[in-house]
């Protein structure tokens, strides 16, 4: 088995987002890596299974356009799908195909290949079924030697996160609000995960995933207390 850290980011705040239009692409893991000493020889891995959803003719619009036309068809907002957009399920089945090409990526990195049939030789951290949380940057992953940091939009972590909660049975921290779990991340937000892989018939499977934060935002509150 191998257990290892998967950590969310939402990109940062962009003129689109100023702006309320929707949008692509952005070039937040660049900037990251730019700035931080420890990460300088880092590989970043550019995957169109990351970009954000789909809006259709909504794309580069105004979002009350979006609600708008949600209103229009009797829909929520989030789950409307604008003519030539992409549903909710076709953006899940993007984040289970990275899912699947990050695991085994994950074993080919991190496991030796003659151990690859007998995974329980892989190592694996002991992890915490509650990881401590106390407002630093390596909250809950302090002793795993493996992370993976992805970087990618708001509408598409929301996704993500309802998949790994609600379809691999993550289990979460004590107290956590099943609203704040499906609530919108905000620029920079940070959700924080660790998973476990055992290596089955069809390649490398989830074991446990554990969930150490969703929709994290402190780190925000220290930029306004310097502006």
């Amino acid at each position: 088995m191998l257990s290892f850290s998967l950590t969310l980011l939402r990109h940062g705040e962009t003129q689109y987002n100023k702006d309320k239009l929707l949008q692509g692409m952005r070039s937040t893991a660049e900037i990251i890596l730019r700035n931080n000493v420890q990460s300088s020889n880092v590989e970043i891995v550019l995957d169109p299974l990351l970009r954000e959803r789909g809006f259709g003719v909504a794309e580069g619009r105004p979002k009350e356009d979006l609600k708008n036309m949600a209103n229009a068809a009797g829909q929520a907002c989030r789950d409307f799908t604008p003519p030539g957009g992409e549903t909710l399920k076709e953006v899940k089945t993007r984040f289970q195909k990275f899912l699947k090409s990050m695991f085994q990526r994950m074993i080919d990195d991190h496991c030796q290949a003659g151990q690859l049939a007998c995974p329980s030789t892989c190592p694996a951290p002991s992890v915490s079924p509650q990881p401590m949380v106390a407002g630093f940057a390596d909250d809950g992953v302090a002793d795993l030697p493996i992370h993976a940091l992805v970087v990618s939009h708001g509408a598409y972590i929301r996704v993500a996160v309802r998949h790994l909660v609600d379809e691999l049975h993550c289990s979460l921290p004590a107290g956590l609000k099943m609203n704040h779990i499906y609530s919108a991340c905000p620029n920079t937000g940070i959700c924080r995960f660790i998973i476990t892989l055992d290596i089955g018939e069809n390649g490398p499977q989830p074991s446990v995933v554990h969930c150490v934060f969703i929709n994290r935002r402190d780190h925000l509150a220290t930029l306004k207390d310097s502006d």
